[in-house]
């Protein structure tokens, strides 16, 4: 047989999977920096738990599988969920607010004719027991530090609020049938079905010209300004408060260029509450992050606490960059050592190592062939081990000069990870 991965699976190899593990480190130094510590959880979480927060369906929809006692377990649909389960249980009793970082493959089904990936990495941050506007404005702060680190010079954090759209349906008065059709054209940003939603028979007057007010409003502090009067004549005057005051801590701090409110902005997932964001970068129709506040999802398991985070997709950052011209370029070989002697290579890549080289064995290679080699490896050095000696090869396969091995690395001039 010829061996396949499956559908929505593949493998990452070599230049890629460097490039995908400088860009992880560059995010996780932002997280590291403003305090996030690093969790893992299991792949598998028990379907229990998964039904529990109301996530399955959608975007979401989540691998199942029997274990061998029978117990219906699934795998991860996103990091989220793991993270409040252990915030619920592991980490009850440490002191608030608890920051976490991760770095997971999350899996999700797709029909086969959708041609989607059913495994992707995210990249993220959760803020447990810490709530208001400065927490939000926290989430936000780090989502944008981590798209700079990473190297996208360009990028949009849309900012809107599950709050103001949900005060609005509440407004109405409708039936729930209502309410749920309204929400779900709203998150594929069907605006004709929200106004054709928005005209039907008993939906009130006010509620029908916020709705489309609201969704069709993006800007900056003029356009919360520009929501407060819609929502005021539906009897909601306070729905934007926190968000205003967010955006106001954003906009002092020197965000607003990257970020914009967008009332439209709706996420997928049932369990949020206030904030939601969505991270866009050019040239990519799809966003490369999100996350938002989810205040209710703890008390799915006993543990109520307010709650807030984001992840970034580094399959989708990963092309972002590309797009933008900023692919990391991970750091290449300084040395190739071959010799006649293998415990004389050996030992002269660990002198070599220890003065910060990137090195190579390639033992048994010598002269040209070592050259070769070099220059097929897209190493900057050929080195020859003879009688303790280290020689660098010329272009021909000749011993130029002698080296040391505390001498520093040619490609230490090179700023790894950065295009």
């Amino acid at each position: 047989m010829r061996p396949a991965t499956p559908r929505g699976f593949r493998d990452v190899l070599l230049d890629e999977a460097a490039e995908r593990e400088d860009i992880v480190r560059s995010l996780i130094r932002v997280f590291d920096a403003w305090g996030y510590a690093p969790v893992e959880t299991p792949v598998v979480e028990t379907y229990e738990t998964i039904a529990a927060a109301g996530t399955h369906g959608g975007e979401a929809e989540p691998f199942r599988l029997l274990d061998a006692d029978g117990e219906l377990l699934a795998l991860r649909p996103d990091m989220t969920l793991p993270i409040a389960r252990v915030a619920a249980t592991r980490l009850a009793d440490e002191p608030g607010p608890v920051r976490v970082r991760y770095v997971a493959p999350v899996f999700r089904e797709h029909a086969s004719f959708r041609g989607q990936a059913r495994q992707f990495t995210q990249v993220g941050v959760e803020l447990v027991g810490a709530s208001g506007p400065a927490a939000d404005a926290e989430i936000v702060a780090v989502a944008a530090e981590a798209l700079r680190a990473a190297g996208l010079q360009t990028f949009t954090i849309a900012m809107g609020s599950v709050e103001v759209l949900g005060e609005l349906v509440a407004a109405a008065k409708m039936p729930e049938r209502w309410q749920t059709a309204v929400l779900r054209a709203a998150h594929v940003r069907n605006l004709p079905e929200v106004q054709r939603l928005a005209q039907e028979p008993g939906v009130p007057e006010s509620v029908s010209c916020a709705l489309m007010t609201v969704l069709r409003t993006r800007g900056g502090a003029e356009a919360i300004d520009a929501c407060r009067t819609a929502l005021s004549e539906c009897g909601r005057p306070r729905a934007l408060d926190a968000l205003r005051e967010t955006f106001g801590i954003l906009e002092d701090l020197g965000y607003a260029r990257e970020v914009v409110v967008d009332f439209a902005t709706v996420r997928a997932f049932g369990y949020y509450t206030g904030i939601v964001m969505q991270m866009y970068a050019p040239g990519l129709g799809l966003p490369v992050g999100g996350g938002g506040r989810y205040d209710r999802l703890l008390a799915a398991f006993d543990r109520p606490a307010p709650a807030a985070g984001f992840a970034i997709g580094l399959e989708r950052l990963a092309i972002a960059l590309a797009e933008a011209g900023g692919t990391p370029r991970p750091r290449r070989l300084d040395a190739l050592v071959g010799g006649t002697d293998p415990a004389g290579c050996f030992r002269a890549a660990a002198e070599l190592r220890a003065a910060g080289w990137r090195a190579r064995l390639a033992c048994g290679l010598t002269g040209l062939d070592l050259v070769r080699e070099a220059e097929r490896a897209k190493a900057f050095e050929a080195i020859e081990e003879a009688g303790g000696v280290l020689y660098r090869l010329d272009r021909a396969g000749g011993r130029a000069d002698r080296i040391l091995s505390s001498a520093p690395p040619p490609g230490s001039g090179e700023r790894e990870g950065q295009p």
